[in-house]
């Protein structure tokens, strides 16, 4: 990019859309989300109705501040850039009191995911949660912006699990950052990721992530939230957000500690999504990141169309 915007004007203007949209209940999707959101599977899809919604359709998760009752709270004004600082939230619960009893779920009670508008800085981190219902972590994003953090949790004797979303500013210069390419290979701390696999819009698509190292299959893949592996997909422009898991555990006598990692995953619509692989090795995380295509982007009208006139 060129020269970059100030984040306070940036912020501003997102500000009026999202204290909108908190007034509602939950956060807008993208422009033509009236004619693409359909069924989502995930950990964390539920039910919620907007204006983009069709009668007995599904609204992605994360595009709420607001589901069942219960509400992501953040405490912290803003999130620290470069140097940790503490960032505080709460869920509220339909009677408006801090939730202090969930359920666990992948071998926690709550995921937090935190990452920048243009799908930049992407992480997943684990708080800790006070006696008063305050979860809290040390954190840092590396760049100035805004970001989207998403908290997925299961509260006690809830049916389902939930994940909500708010936005929360980096302060700082922004410098937005174009989407990368799609491409079937990330690589990261001298890992490299095979993708095989096409996400279709509105059916279960089968996505195997294969973990090599040095150009050797790593086949001693560690166990990370119960599994060889943890996904989390965001579809560009409104970051609805997709959490999958592989289809067998560690431990069932099945599944084998690598190279592959198979996962199976329903995306709402077609167009860019933006796919994060947290594996394990050698007693470290590490995350792998992809942009993947979900169906055929539509096709722009030629400048020399005259078919119409």
């Amino acid at each position: 990019m060129g020269t970059p915007l100030k984040l306070g004007s940036f912020a501003l203007g997102l500000a009026v859309v999202f204290s909108a949209a908190l007034g509602l209940g939950n956060l807008a999707g993208p422009a033509d989300s009236a004619t693409t959101t359909t069924t989502a599977h995930s950990d964390g899809g539920h039910d919620g109705a907007t204006a983009a919604d069709s009668p007995g359709e599904h609204m992605p998760a994360g595009l709420q501040i607001t589901q069942d009752g219960y509400q992501l709270q953040p405490l912290s004004p803003a999130l620290a850039v470069g140097r940790p600082q503490p960032f505080a939230f709460r869920i509220a619960g339909p009677d408006g009191a801090p939730v202090t009893s969930y359920t666990t779920s992948h071998d926690k009670d709550l995921h937090l995911i935190v990452v920048r508008r243009d799908l930049s800085g992407f992480q997943h981190v684990h708080p800790a949660l006070a006696a008063d219902g305050t979860w809290s972590i040390p954190l840092a994003v590396s760049a100035a912006g805004q970001y989207r953090v998403f908290a997925d949790f299961r509260p006690a004797g809830h049916a389902e699990g939930l994940t909500l979303g708010a936005d929360v500013p980096a302060p700082g210069d922004y410098r937005p950052r174009p989407l990368p390419a799609a491409s079937r290979t990330a690589t990261v701390d001298g890992y490299t990721v095979t993708l095989e696999g096409d996400l279709v819009p509105g059916a279960s698509s089968k996505l195997t992530l294969s973990v090599a190292k040095g150009g050797t299959p790593v086949t001693d893949l560690q166990p990370y939230l119960g599994a060889y592996g943890h996904l989390v997909a965001l579809r560009a422009g409104d970051l609805a957000y997709l959490h999958v898991h592989p289809d067998r555990a560690p431990g069932d006598g099945k599944t084998s500690a690598g190279p592959q990692v198979t996962f199976y995953a329903e995306v709402p619509s077609s167009g860019s999504y933006r796919l994060y692989l947290d594996f394990q090795h050698a007693g470290k995380v590490r995350t792998a990141e992809f942009t993947a295509m979900a169906g055929t982007p539509a096709a722009t009208p030629s400048a020399t169309d005259h078919s119409h006139e």
